[in-house]
């Protein structure tokens, strides 16, 4: 589905604002509690600066706090950040596609580019590298696509399921880089086929078959990939 990809003549917010606009958006995607502690934490700095940087986001018309002392993106905020996330998925496809570069490298190098790209530069490379629909972690390029509504964390899955990978959470992207390479080399990667051997009692750690050999993750990992369960037999 295409979607509006101007931003209505708005500027070009400044580098400090892409930051925060990107975290709130990654981590409403994922669902995840909007608090400017949390915000603090992805974003390596004290939670004055981020009530700071906030107050001022708020007074652009970028963000509002609900009810539930939580973050929200405003309509302008939002677009905004859709367009942020797109130069930065697009320019991660062209990286890895394009010059070779492996996941962790990408990420970090579009985090660098994405803010000098024009919007006439990000649409050509889009059309170059054949209109791609994700990002090579699988996560949706806003205005191109969206996340499968099927989706389920491989934690949530049982002994015997079947299912096939299709995006690894943008949070374990930026929190977490040795866990991005770490699944890169086991194999549990966008479009591969993973079957649950074994859940602990605990809940602690699932044993899956992926590309013909046994991996172990920690629940928390497993909660990083997402995954459309196969059909039961």
């Amino acid at each position: 589905m295409q979607l509006d990809q101007s931003n209505n003549g708005t500027p070009e917010p400044s580098e400090v604002v892409s930051r925060y606009l990107e975290a709130i958006y990654y981590m409403w995607a994922e669902k995840q509690s909007l608090r400017s502690a949390r915000l603090a934490d992805w974003l390596g700095v004290s939670r004055p600066t981020v009530a700071v940087g906030l107050r001022r986001m708020a007074r652009d018309g970028l963000v509002r706090m609900n009810g539930r002392k939580e973050i929200e993106l405003t309509s302008g905020g939002m677009r905004t950040a859709e367009s942020i996330v797109r130069r930065h998925r697009i320019m991660e496809r062209w990286l890895t596609d394009g010059l070779g570069l492996d996941w962790v490298t990408a990420d970090a190098e579009a985090a660098r580019l994405e803010h000098a790209v024009s919007e006439v530069v990000e649409q050509r490379l889009y059309d170059v590298l054949g209109r791609p629909a994700t990002c090579p972690h699988g996560n949706p390029i806003p205005g191109h696509s969206l996340a499968s509504p099927n989706e389920v964390m491989l934690s949530s899955l049982s002994a015997g399921d079947r299912a096939s990978v299709t995006r690894v959470s943008e949070v374990a992207e930026r929190e977490a880089p040795l866990l991005l390479a770490y699944l890169h080399q086991r194999d549990l990667t966008p479009g591969r086929e993973v079957t649950v051997l074994e859940t602990d009692e605990m809940g602690k750690t699932l044993r899956v078959q992926v590309a013909e050999r046994d991996v172990t993750l920690s629940h928390e990992t497993a909660s990083k990939v997402w995954a459309v369960r196969a059909p039961q037999a």
